[in-house]
């Protein structure tokens, strides 16, 4: 076996690093998730608080916001776990790149089957989130009086 020289490690440690930019996004991405996070958390902790000592009428929409808020708080935990999945996948990803193209190994299928997974956290992760912004639509117009509704 030769030597390998700086000339031919370069072009191996490119290749190798261009999926960093993916995880750099979906870094940003979770960022923006972990903060709605805490604010469904936050809102909660808040209603919890006040639903003490409220009125029946407000009891009912108190408790109505709080089982959206944890309906919230479940979807947007899943939709973490699935972006920091995409994220372990694509480190996955840059080593199978570098030993592949270091050593010669034969894994571009599993490189293949390493990105298209990566890739359907993320869209998952994506929907997840989505969804989560719905819900919290919902919660606002349990604040809103009927009439109102319309112009959010």
């Amino acid at each position: 076996m030769n030597p390998m020289t700086l000339t031919d490690l370069i072009p191996i440690l490119q290749l190798s690093v261009s999926p960093v930019i993916l995880i750099s996004g979906i870094g940003l991405i979770l960022l923006s998730m972990t903060n709605r996070l805490g604010r469904v958390i936050d809102r909660a902790r808040l209603l919890e608080q006040s639903l003490h000592g409220s009125p029946d009428t407000d009891r009912r929409r108190i408790l109505a916001e709080l089982r959206i808020l944890s309906s919230r708080g479940s979807i947007v935990r899943a939709a973490i776990a699935l972006a920091v999945l995409s994220v372990l996948l694509a480190v996955f990803l840059i080593f199978g790149l570098f030993l592949g193209a270091l050593f010669g190994l034969p894994v571009v299928t599993a490189l293949v089957v390493l990105f298209v997974l990566c890739m359907l956290c993320l869209v998952a992760a994506l929907g997840l989130f989505l969804w989560d912004i719905n819900l919290s639509l919902k919660a606002l117009w349990l604040e809103l009086p009927p009439e109102s509704r319309g112009m959010v």
